[in-house]
């Protein structure tokens, strides 16, 4: 998908780099596959941020995606490219040849009229779901499932892709994005393929009213507060406080390593990531 730059008509369009949509074929919804999506500014279930730096933006609908896959055998077409406000990457709506339809996450190079099949018997092909242990190494997959019919849980942002590596009895070896190499149990559905819309990181807003239509607040730096308001903040003059960046609540803010030590998961893990 291309990039649009704009004439500077304004000053904040001098400055402007946005998606040309090229890829897109619809811009309304499937009205079916939508549900309310409340706004919730950073606030928890008792009403306390929990997430600063939100609040505001255009209202938004949220669309129903098939992270499971789980329609094994049952051939579908891609009907439309559509663009999703609630993620980075496109999605595209399936018609199943049972008439149900569903929400995909976009793969490069898919294109309306293409058609899909998951399942174990599914050719490795772009856009298909199949098992890792039926997935050629050395493929790029995406959408990949953390726990067999769990649904997809990593691998789902724009222009992401992993490698399967390897396989060894019933765990799969793949590349994540962030250089990790994680072992994953075979069983896992993956989609084949990396997830469309890669140019997007090439973006610029070009404008701070651009974030605040996308629901993101001003941010303020810790070390132009006062000391009650932050641990970097107050001193004579500009100062940085001599301490490692943190966030209000003293965690490490820039490169400190804050996993658990002894997670669980931590087993899974062969390589880290850089």
């Amino acid at each position: 998908m291309a990039l649009k730059k704009y004439d500077p008509t304004t000053p904040s369009m001098r400055f402007t780099t946005l998606s040309a949509f090229d890829e897109i074929t619809q811009t309304k919804p499937e009205r079916s596959l939508t549900r309310p999506a409340k706004s919730q500014a950073g606030r928890n279930s008792a009403g306390r941020i929990t997430v600063r730096h939100r609040g505001g933006g255009h209202k938004r609908r949220y669309r129903v995606i098939d992270f499971r896959r789980d329609k094994a055998g049952i051939p579908a077409k891609v009907a439309t490219i559509e663009y999703d406000p609630n993620r980075s990457a496109n999605i595209a709506l399936l018609h199943y040849v049972d008439g149900e339809k569903r929400y995909i996450l976009a793969p490069a190079t898919l294109k309306v009229g293409d058609a899909l099949l998951s399942g174990p018997d599914a050719e490795a092909t772009i856009g298909n779901a199949l098992p890792l242990a039926k997935i050629p190494l050395g493929l790029t997959v995406h959408n990949i499932e953390l726990e067999p019919g769990h649904g997809a849980k990593i691998v789902r942002t724009a222009g992401a892709g992993a490698q399967l590596m390897a396989r060894d009895g019933k765990f799969a070896q793949l590349k994540l994005p962030s250089g990790e190499i994680r072992l994953i149990n075979v069983k896992c559905m993956a989609t084949v393929g990396q997830v469309g819309n890669a140019e997007r990181s090439g973006t610029s807003d070009g404008k701070a009213g651009r974030k605040r239509w996308r629901g993101i607040r001003p941010t303020v730096r810790g070390v132009a507060m006062n000391p009650v308001d932050h641990p970097m903040g107050g001193g004579e003059g500009r100062s940085s406080g001599g301490g490692h960046p943190v966030s209000p609540w003293s965690q490490l803010a820039k490169g400190g390593k804050t996993r658990a030590k002894r997670k669980p998961s931590g087993k899974f893990i062969v390589k880290r990531r850089k």
